[in-house]
């Protein structure tokens, strides 16, 4: 990782941890390398993996956007981008997404965002909104600030889209005195 803190390598090599130098790739992320090396060490596990990521939003927003675009970069791979307030992951146009909600933990905010192109027929159920063949994209709808009905959200996209949900906990954080 090229924006590592030298105290924090010098700490980590210290306790044995097996330090790769990639500086030199500066066309991708921290974040791309990780989840590069993550596939190249498990290739049989790619299918039922997931890789979680914390603390991968909420910081520079241009840091945010090369995370979401990691999520475009390795389609095929579940991967959820986690802050204290929500999380973020890809729903892949190849699949029809049944999303089961932990209300004990998430919810009800969500949204829906096309990414990479724009949505002409989105169709969901489970939400408050609910969207029918629903034309999605960025200087028109984006389904944002949506609410979860139920334990089960259903997608269908002919386009990529970002699934956002709110995170519990952090109430008593966010409200105003």
């Amino acid at each position: 990782m090229d924006s590592i803190r030298t105290e924090v390598l010098d700490f980590y090599a210290k306790q044995g941890t097996k330090i790769f130098d990639e500086s030199e790739d500066q066309d991708t992320t921290d974040l791309h390398k990780c989840v590069a090396y993550i596939l190249q060490s498990m290739p049989n596990q790619e299918s039922n993996l997931c890789i979680l990521v914390a603390g991968a939003l909420g910081g520079r927003f241009d840091h945010e956007m090369g995370n979401i675009n990691v999520l475009c970069r390795f389609s095929s791979t579940r991967i959820i981008l986690l802050s204290d307030d929500c999380l973020i992951h890809l729903l892949p146009r190849t699949h029809h997404h049944e999303i089961h909600v932990h209300s004990s933990v998430e919810g009800p905010h969500c949204g829906l965002i096309p990414i990479g192109m724009p949505s002409g027929r989105t169709t969901t159920t489970g939400l408050q909104w609910d969207l029918t063949d629903t034309e999605m994209k960025f200087g028109g709808l984006v389904s944002t600030s949506n609410i979860v009905k139920g334990e089960k959200v259903s997608v269908q996209s002919d386009s990529d889209l970002l699934w956002t949900i709110s995170l519990k906990g952090n109430e008593t954080r966010h409200s105003s005195t």
